[in-house]
């Protein structure tokens, strides 16, 4: 069966998932991490690509990106991969590929959906042990929305903006909903959304993204 063109779409969120090949981990260091984010940093700007949140897990990196054109992402990863592996195969002493073939992404609908998204993304070191607390993972974005020091790399969705009038609100907000957690079933559903590329969503936007794109956006 051929595979289907990647869904991307100009102004929407999309959440990216990438993994190491075979499930080998992709930083061994917190050196490793400060250079991917240096990549990222860098292929943001070169792209005008949004970020809206991270999470660097172990195996894999998590990231919610609003890209200005549809060739946008796929050309932010590629910066980013290219210049990262090449790194951490000098600093480690190896060679060959890092990551685990394409890149996954998923297309987020405005509203909760994205700020579900977010809230995947910044409880992920968490939920995976990785991290304490939320507010104690140094590598995601969670510490920036808790207001425990601001991240230039990260632009806040308007799903964010909208928790509370002051940032001590927003932030209070955004911490209660982090602590109550996901839903099993919306958390499956979002990341089943993410590994497969499909648009998550109510009925109305998918079907939208289906006559827009012009392929299947949901299984």
């Amino acid at each position: 069966m051929a595979r289907l063109p990647r869904l991307v779409v100009p102004g929407q969120a999309h959440l990216l998932v990438q993994r190491g090949h075979s499930a080998q981990p992709v930083f061994v260091d917190d050196e490793d991490r400060r250079l991917y984010l240096t990549a990222l940093r860098d292929a943001l700007r070169a792209h005008s690509v949004l970020l809206h949140a991270y999470a660097l897990l172990d195996d894999a990196v998590q990231l919610l990106l609003r890209p200005p054109s549809e060739p946008a992402l796929s050309r932010l990863v590629q910066a980013v991969g290219r210049r990262y592996v090449a790194g951490f195969n000098r600093r480690h002493g190896r060679s060959g590929t890092l990551w685990e073939g394409r890149f996954r992404a998923g297309v987020v609908q405005q509203g909760e959906p994205t700020l579900q998204a977010l809230l995947l993304v910044d409880a992920s070191p968490w939920r995976r042990g990785l991290a304490p607390t939320p507010q104690a993972s140094r590598w995601s974005s969670a510490p920036h929305r808790l207001g425990l020091g601001r991240d230039p790399l990260l632009s806040d969705p308007p799903e964010y903006w909208q928790l509370g009038n002051t940032p001590f609100e927003r932030e209070a907000a955004y911490a209660a909903l982090l602590m109550q957690g996901l839903d099993e079933a919306v958390q499956r559903r979002i990341e089943h959304a993410a590994n497969n590329g499909w648009a998550l969503g109510s009925p109305q936007f998918l079907a939208d993204m289906a006559q827009q794109s012009g392929r299947p956006v949901r299984p």
